[in-house]
């Protein structure tokens, strides 16, 4: 009502002042009311123009100064990559456009940060800039078409380029990582192999039984362990003495003497007495005493390096001996060939003399035969040779034996084959000591041999003093060679005038195939058909001829080829012709005083046929089977001869077990004088 008042009462004062002032109110209420929007809305459009454009202008400099970039980069990247790599990023850029951070953002994972920018969360995203990302990630990225509704996705060339890349990036990669993981695995077990290999079974140094390293399954931990404790109880007994600890002395002695009896000549736990693990763990106690009264780092190390010494000491004293035994087990006879040749030798001078002749004498000197001549005192041995050649001979009836044994000998070797024929094969058998030649006016090497000077050089080894001066050469001292049985085989033309060829075998080989075809080798001028044996360093001459006497140096060469004796086939006619039983004379005298050579026949062999050698191939005679463990198998299989030269025989216990079978294979065990003599396999 006041308000009423006061407009009624100022529009009548305004009334009062005149007609055209009361209709100055009403304009302006309606100016205010219908221009002022219109004045809002224009000028909000200007503004959003306005801003439109700066934001254009702003856009357009900043894709300038992208170009700019661009072109920079693009400069160092071409020198870099190859136009195709280069085609694949500009595709890729052309399709997805420049790579944006907030792309990247989108996918990280939670572990990474962007350093220096603000992280944005994702609820604080507008929606409308989401779709775009969410419909981009929705697009099909596959290969080849799909179809979606009415739209449809197929790859462009350059997204098949870029995908082709990547895929062979990746599998290169895991090509790269399966070499990789094979080679680590590789190398794991090459290491695993030669820590196997650099491990020790032995629990050496250690004397607590209750210790985790004693604990193996080797079948002689147990043995090798006592006797470790019993090699520290040595040394603690000897600081024992020299410390006057007389109480551990006496117990380190009995420990000591306990181990010793139950061990004795055990090999294996399964050797050793049930009482020996209790007598191992009272030493061990006793040892773990000693350690705690006496161990002192120089006290056990001179202790030990003197047992070491003392052991060394022992062992080359040993070897000589063992050589030494070796050499005389090699010239010795056993019980059972001994027997057997005494029994043959009593049955043999028993017959009536018209029973004691062998039939085929017509054939001893036939020249259309095979002839062999073999030198022996062994029975049994030469039984072997002969049986293996006419058991491998294509025909029997025309191989001719002429055997030749000494004076002891001759009635065993003559029984045993007329016991034993040797099938359609001629054999005879000859005393050496019939050979009226065999003088020491024609013969140097027997007059040499009858001297004091040689029979000393011989028998001296006899004398324990001298095994150990001796020994180096015992394998030359070997009093065999006393035997002209040995040197016979340098007068081959003089035991057999009327033949031209023959071939000569040792009486320590087996024949394993038929040996006729030699017959048939042309020796082309020389003397003497033998298999060749320089594949190795010490079968060549310098090894057994003395090259600092000139008269050997200015003849031979040191490292001419060596060749076997035990398998030769000797032209007798080429031989007569140069002489060789005078060259062989020659050098012999020369020779008196063992200045060119040691004792033996290869070295005078080597010299009296230097250039007279004509080689044979060696399958026809294969070595070292009496003191060569490795012969190669198949070798000795494919060959015509094996022969046992060294000092292991087969017919003795040291020979090798695993050559023996092929010379059992001819020996007769079934015969009445073998099997009662206790000769076996």
């Amino acid at each position: 009502m006041a308000l009423k008042r006061g407009l009624s009462g100022s529009g009548i004062n305004r009334n009062r002042g005149g007609g055209r002032g009361s209709s100055l109110p009403i304009v302006l209420l309606i100016f205010f009311s219908l221009l002022a929007p219109l004045v809002f809305f224009v000028g909000r459009g200007l503004y959003t123009s306005a801003s439109i454009d700066h934001s254009n202008i702003a856009a357009g400099s900043s894709k300038q100064d992208l170009d700019w970039r661009q072109r920079l980069a693009l400069q160092h990247v071409k020198s870099l990559l190859s136009k195709e790599v280069i085609d694949v990023i500009t595709a890729s850029t052309a399709d997805l456009g420049p790579f944006s951070l907030d792309s990247f953002r989108r996918n990280l994972s939670a572990s990474w940060k962007v350093i220096g920018v603000e992280s944005v969360k994702n609820d604080t995203i507008p929606e409308q800039n989401k779709a775009p990302g969410i419909a981009k990630q929705e697009a099909p990225r596959g290969k080849g078409d799909y179809t979606d509704g009415h739209s449809q996705f197929i790859d462009s060339p350059a997204k098949s380029a870029r995908r082709h890349l990547r895929e062979k990036r990746r599998e290169k990669r895991a090509a790269d990582l399966m070499r990789q993981d094979n080679e680590a695995i590789l190398k794991l077990e090459n290491s695993a192999i030669e820590h196997s290999k650099s491990v020790d079974s032995s629990v050496m140094g250690k004397y607590n039984i209750w210790k985790k390293e004693t604990e193996n399954e080797n079948s002689d931990s147990t043995v090798r362990f006592i006797r470790d404790q019993m090699i520290m109880a040595r040394a603690y007994i000897g600081i024992a003495r020299l410390k006057k600890k007389l109480d551990l002395l006496q117990e380190l002695q009995t420990g000591l003497k306990e181990s010793q009896r139950t061990t004795g000549e055990a090999s294996s736990d399964s050797d050793l007495h049930h009482s020996a693990l209790e007598k191992m763990k009272l030493l061990g106690q006793v040892l773990s005493k000693a350690k705690e009264q006496l161990y002192e780092c120089n006290l056990v190390t001179g202790e030990l390096r003197a047992m070491l010494q003392t052991a060394d000491e022992q062992v080359r004293s040993l070897k000589k001996q063992s050589t030494f035994l070796s050499q005389l087990a090699a010239k010795t006879v056993p019980n059972g060939i001994h027997c057997m040749s005494m029994r043959l030798t009593i049955e043999y001078y028993h017959l009536p003399p018209e029973k004691r002749k062998f039939p085929g004498s017509e054939n001893l000197e036939n020249t259309n035969l095979y002839h062999y001549a073999l030198f022996s005192d062994n029975v049994l041995a030469a039984s072997v040779v002969v049986n293996s050649t006419i058991t491998n001979a294509k025909d029997p009836s025309k191989h001719v034996f002429h055997v030749v044994t000494d004076k002891l000998n001759f009635g065993a070797m003559n029984m045993w084959f007329l016991l034993n024929p040797p099938g359609k094969a001629t054999l005879h058998v000859q005393n050496i000591d019939e050979f009226k030649f065999l003088n020491a006016s024609y013969c140097p090497v027997l007059r040499q041999l009858n001297s004091t000077a040689m029979k000393e050089y011989y028998f001296k080894s006899n004398h324990p003093a001298s095994v150990s001066s001796g020994s180096s050469n015992l394998k030359y001292r070997n009093p065999k060679y006393l035997s002209m049985l040995n040197h016979l085989r340098f007068y081959l033309p003089e035991v057999y005038p009327k033949l031209n060829k023959i071939l000569f075998l040792d009486d320590d080989i087996v024949v394993q195939k038929d040996l006729t075809a030699l017959w048939s080798v042309k020796l082309n001028g020389k003397v003497n058909g033998a298999v060749e044996t320089c594949g190795e360093s010490f079968h060549r001459f310098d090894k057994y001829l003395n090259f600092t006497n000139p008269h050997i140096s200015r003849n031979f060469d040191p490292n001419a080829c060596g060749w076997a004796y035990g398998m030769n086939i000797f032209d007798l006619e080429e031989w007569k012709r140069r002489d060789i039983t005078g060259i062989y004379h020659k050098w012999q005298n020369m020779n008196e005083d063992r200045a060119l050579w040691k004792l033996g026949t290869l070295p005078p062999g080597l010299i009296t046929f230097y250039g007279l050698i004509h080689p044979l191939q060696k399958s026809w005679h294969v070595l070292g089977l009496g003191y060569n463990p490795s012969v190669d198998r198949s070798e000795i299989d494919n060959a015509a001869v094996v022969h046992y030269n060294g000092n292991m025989k087969p017919w003795l216990e040291i020979g090798m077990a695993k050559y023996r079978p092929y010379w059992n294979k001819y020996v007769k065990y079934d015969h009445p004088y073998v099997h009662s003599c206790k000769l076996s396999d």
